[in-house]
């Protein structure tokens, strides 16, 4: 590599057998970027990604005033459009059908940092089945909306509605008399999900003036892999570019991308602020095809959860990685990581057990399954398409797999391990059940003899009921502690019925919505 000094001249970097090219100096900004050279063993450099603040957008559509049909020889049927971004949302047709409707409906929307995008409001008739026509709009700027931080109620806002005409064919804005009452704001105390509720790495609310102190420090050391599943071919050779992402509370991490290589080793140390133990980090290791023009592959995952770590020690543990592929499970290789959670202050560790898990408007306002759905839905598109923008990015396959996208998706194997685990949660009233009714029937005498004693004892002493029932809960959480797992537990693939699932059902959850299976292989009445 032929490199010139670092007084400023320009600089050709080439290598004679590959085509990778940069131009510039080494004092450029852009030279750390140069980082996809195939000449080179270790591609690439580490980044640290903050994703943007997100927020919910309440809007409160109240009733309009004065509004102006095109037809009026008739009552209007109206209802409000709300766009935000790729966001649309609409209330019901008003039940007093005159210019001066009523709604009073709640419209929910995810509202990203910056707020560029504008908040798009449009009362409309419905004239027929399929067709609206537009009464009048109002754009709204989000930084000008107010934020709320609890259940205190929003002042209400008259807006003034414009409507567009078209004069000697040029379209210009009139100013109506017509206007709508709303109450709009952007709510701080809720916590915005946009992961997998199962696997959740932050339950802070937006507004960082509600935000307790932190409890400790999580240290992740991402060293090595081991193994890995080849995923494509280059020079008539199977080989691999891998790289891994990291994923805990409002930061994410990309390691450098080590280059044909099936046993790469990253040796790099990351560092989060832990604000609650009940969480969990997600490691994702990935296939880098950026240079190929294609979708970065999946090769596996491997999720913590911080409740199961020991204060101050050090877990240097090797981890599988596990991916359910249409042909079945499969490991694609090991993940070598270091993991060490400090606490930093016992008072506020304890302090969070006596606390709700979620912030308190969720408890106050709760939202619905659906919204919760819908939101998470969006906020995950939001977050794939600003962090894609990233440079070096972090492509949209890649947030969507580490958000976990597509779990809220029925499958038959998921129907069936979520079945046994509620029957794996009552098999200790049935076990307890069966068992009184062994006492009962006399199956075993010697049992049923002290059994007997006891309740006599306790007749007698009833002073000494509740010291018994104390006494039996400390011995079994004793024994609990002493049988507990030494380490980090990883995926069960029993429970998730990953590992005996069936042909017909993995190609029941693998098949696409909807379904790309001819007619005939469709069994849509059980009793045909």
């Amino acid at each position: 590599m032929n490199t010139s000094d670092t007084t400023g001249k320009d600089t050709h970097k080439t290598q004679k057998s590959f085509s990778a090219v940069w131009w510039g100096t080494q004092t450029d900004e852009a030279f750390p970027e140069a980082w996809h050279s195939d000449a080179a063993v270790v591609s690439g450099r580490s980044k640290v990604y903050v994703p943007p603040k997100l927020w919910y957008l309440r809007v409160n559509v109240i009733e309009a005033r004065d509004l102006i049909p095109n037809d009026r020889t008739r009552f209007p049927k109206v209802l409000v459009k709300a766009v935000l971004g790729h966001q649309a949302l609409r209330t019901m047709i008003s039940m007093n059908k005159s210019t001066s409707p009523m709604w009073n409906e709640d419209l929910m929307f995810v509202a990203a940092e910056p707020f560029d995008e504008h908040l798009i409001l449009s009362v409309e008739d419905r004239v027929a089945p399929n067709k609206d026509e537009v009464l009048g709009m109002c754009v709204i700027p989000l930084q000008y909306v107010d934020r709320r931080l609890d259940h205190t109620a929003v002042k209400t806002r008259w807006f003034d509605l414009e409507n567009h005409v078209i004069v000697d064919g040029v379209k210009t804005q009139v100013k109506l008399a017509s206007k709508i009452h709303m109450r709009v704001c952007l709510e701080g105390g809720y916590h915005v999900l946009h992961e997998s509720v199962d696997y959740i790495s932050d339950y802070r609310p937006t507004a960082k003036q509600l935000w307790k102190k932190s409890i400790g420090v999580l240290e992740v050391g991402i060293l090595s892999a081991h193994r890995l599943s080849p995923m494509k071919t280059k020079d008539g050779r199977e080989t691999t570019d891998a790289y891994c992402v990291a994923k805990y509370g409002t930061k994410w991490v990309r390691t450098r991308t080590i280059i044909d290589s099936l046993m790469p080793k990253w040796n790099e140390q990351y560092t989060w602020d832990v604000y609650d133990l009940c969480t969990v980090i997600t490691i994702g290791v990935f296939d880098n095809c950026l240079l190929q023009g294609a979708r970065d592959s999946r090769i596996g995952r491997v999720r913590i959860r911080l409740s199961t770590l020991e204060t101050d020690r050090v877990y240097t543990l090797s981890y599988p990685l596990l991916v359910l592929h249409p042909s079945g499970l499969k490991e694609m290789g090991k993940i070598h990581l270091a993991v060490r959670f400090t606490c930093s202050s016992l008072h506020n560790m304890m302090e969070i057990y006596s606390q709700p898990l979620l912030p308190k408007m969720h408890y106050i306002h709760p939202l619905t399954f659906a919204q919760l759905d819908t939101l998470r839905h969006h906020a995950t598109h939001i977050l794939s398409m600003r962090l894609s923008r990233a440079e070096p990015p972090l492509r949209k396959e890649v947030v969507e797999f580490m958000l976990d996208k597509g779990s809220h998706m029925w499958s038959m194997r998921r129907g069936k391990a979520n079945f046994f685990r509620i029957m794996g949660a009552l098999g200790g009233l049935i076990a307890v059940g069966k068992w009184f009714d062994h006492i009962y029937n006399w199956k075993n005498t010697l049992v049923t003899v002290l059994m007997y004693l006891v309740f006599v004892i306790l007749v007698v002493y009833p002073e000494n009921i509740l010291l018994s029932i104390l006494l039996y809960l400390f011995i079994y959480g004793l024994w609990c502690y002493i049988g507990r797992p030494k380490n980090p537990p990883h995926i069960d693939t029993r429970i998730s019925f990953a590992d005996n699932v069936l042909p017909d059902e993995l190609d029941e959850e693998f098949d696409t919505f909807p379904t790309s299976r001819l007619a005939d292989m469709i069994v849509t009445n059980p009793t045909q």
